[in-house]
């Protein structure tokens, strides 16, 4: 039996308990802790009764407490309620609802997708619809974690949900019933192409039951067809439960493997997790992964690569090696604490050294030279410092100002609810054109704005010289401008290609769902040609790894 399963249920690299030993304090410690309660129990006073305004003393206990957390790193939060569901929903696997997945466009509540076979989907809810009230109670100004815990609740309950919806003058109500809703690990699996043999399979999070799935899902694709190859997609898979990565690792690699270890002060806090199963799939495997790959996804992808198991193809993974258990505390008031650092096989961390919150970007900028060398099993050069680095780099393509004004301004996303709302059907091969030449005319009656660099830089260049009485400086200026908003106009024909592409996805999973969206965007993903280009080298693979499977 594995000596981790004690902490099975906890969330992202958990663990139940916390031992604080005697020795683990000085007496001078205990004494500045005493002084430290006293000394903030006094101004806390002082401020409450005298300052000269009214505070609220529930905001300003959470401020101090909210600021003393972030002296320590980035996990370690104070948690209320509606958050603790959301950690209980990762590690039972199931939640009371409805239904719906939800989300924030353009500052409104909206339905993103309904779930087929559950209340919102059988009463006809769509995804587009904007959520106005809950039983009445309206939820301008709500964030999705507030209505998520609305919407929750006991199975067999009912709710009305007030939608306003594309189409409709009025808005509409839709009593539905809370049910069981099982959260589902993967999202999609199947074949890439069926002639290469090179199975696929979308794991989105390591909640309960994520490794059973994936051993289920290659099982499938065993017996539809020939099983050449395998593809495990982590990207932007924020984790979960460090038991179920121990056991996805246990599915490839020979029992008895050491996977990770965790170091921290207290007993509890220290423990090694090893495979105990035979290889349950022993053949060539490619792990995908991103900057949105953390936790879990990275102990996956770091133990594989540390056994040379997998090639990992993608971008440098999010660098998350701290350890949180969950306490609960009074009022229905949970901490998240970090305990301890877990280390993968190689004896790397995966924590990122560089990681601010204000700053997540600033591991990038570590050099190799301040950065430990570790091995893998067979011998490659791998470092630590930065969370893991893939074998074969794809570099993300950058965004134009234009693209990323189209997303944040949800454009894409209301667009095609009106166009959900006057088509049953669209086929990308005859609709993508007409469907683009729409969108650009949504545009202008929707008043999208969006500012170029070079509009930036010209603004700030006419406040500096609003006050220059020069008639041939304002007939100049005046011109540029003109010129500029001509050229803006044309950026929306320059990256028609990739314009149409993000609206061809959205459009796609407004009448095929989540994973039509999903096989849609598979046909046009570098990531993925670079992973089938390598599968179909087996030299270059078995180079990269330096092993064989034959």
């Amino acid at each position: 039996m594995r000596n981790y399963r004690y902490w099975a249920i906890i969330l992202v690299l958990g663990f139940s308990g916390l031992v604080l030993t005697g020795a683990a304090f000085r007496s001078d410690t205990f004494f500045q802790i005493k002084k430290n309660f006293t000394i903030f129990s006094e101004v806390f006073q002082e401020v409450t009764a005298r300052y000269v305004d009214e505070v609220d003393p529930e905001v300003l206990i959470r401020h101090g407490i909210n600021a003393m957390l972030e002296t320590l790193d980035p996990y370690t939060v104070l948690m209320d309620e509606s958050q603790g569901q959301n950690m209980e929903i990762l590690t039972r696997g199931s939640y009371a609802g409805v239904g719906i997945e939800v989300g924030a466009r353009g500052g409104r509540l909206v339905v993103v997708a309904p779930m087929e076979g559950y209340s919102a989907w059988n009463k006809g809810m769509r995804a587009g619809d904007i959520i106005l009230r809950v039983d009445g109670l309206s939820v301008d100004g709500f964030s999705v974690d507030d209505l998520q815990s609305l919407i929750m609740g006991e199975p067999g309950t009912t709710l009305v949900l007030t939608v306003e919806r594309f189409g409709f003058d009025q808005p509409l109500d839709f009593e539905l019933t809370r049910q069981k809703v099982e959260v589902k690990n993967i999202t999609y699996s199947g074949f890439l192409r069926h002639s290469d043999g090179i199975g696929y399979v979308s794991l989105a999070r390591f909640g309960q039951n994520a490794a059973g799935e994936l051993q289920k899902a290659i099982t499938d694709l065993k017996e539809e067809g020939e099983l050449r190859a395998i593809v495990l997609d982590l990207r932007n898979n924020p984790g979960g439960l460090l038991d179920e990565a121990v056991r996805v690792t246990d599915l490839f690699v020979p029992q008895g493997r050491e996977v990770v270890k965790t170091r921290g002060r207290g007993f509890e806090s220290s423990f090694t997790a090893r495979t105990e199963n035979p290889v349950f799939y022993d053949g060539p495997l490619i792990i995908l992964q991103n900057n949105g790959s953390a936790s879990s996804s990275e102990i996956v992808a770091g133990a594989l690569q540390d056994f040379d198991r997998a090639v990992i193809i993608g971008q440098r993974s999010f660098g998350k090696g701290l350890v949180q258990i969950i306490r609960n505390l009074s009022y229905n008031v949970s901490l998240k604490i970090t305990t301890s650092r877990y280390y993968i096989p190689s004896g790397r961390s995966i924590q990122s050294a560089l990681y601010t919150p204000d700053d997540p970007d600033a591991s990038e900028q570590l050099p190799d030279s301040l950065r430990n060398q570790f091995r893998t099993l067979g011998g490659r050069i791998v470092y630590d410092g930065v969370g893991i680095d893939p074998d074969i780099l794809v570099p993300v393509r950058s965004q134009s100002l234009l693209e990323v004004a189209l997303l944040r301004q949800s454009s894409y996303f209301f667009f095609a609810s009106e166009y959900a709302s006057g088509n049953d059907t669209y086929l990308p091969e005859s609709d993508a054109e007409p469907a683009f030449l729409s969108f650009a005319d949504y545009l202008l009656r929707s008043d999208f704005v969006y500012e170029t660099r070079a509009q930036r830089y010209f603004a700030g260049i006419s406040t500096q010289l609003e006050s220059v009485d020069d008639a041939s400086l304002v007939g100049a200026l005046s011109t540029l401008d003109q010129f500029l908003s001509r050229q803006k106009m044309k950026d929306m024909e320059e990256q028609r290609s990739v314009i149409m592409h993000q609206l061809n996805l959205e459009l796609i999973s407004r009448f095929d769902g989540p994973n039509g969206r999903l096989l849609a965007s598979l046909q046009s993903d570098p990531v993925i040609d670079a992973a089938v280009d390598l599968l179909n080298d087996r030299e270059r693979f078995d180079a990269i790894l330096r092993v064989a499977y034959d």
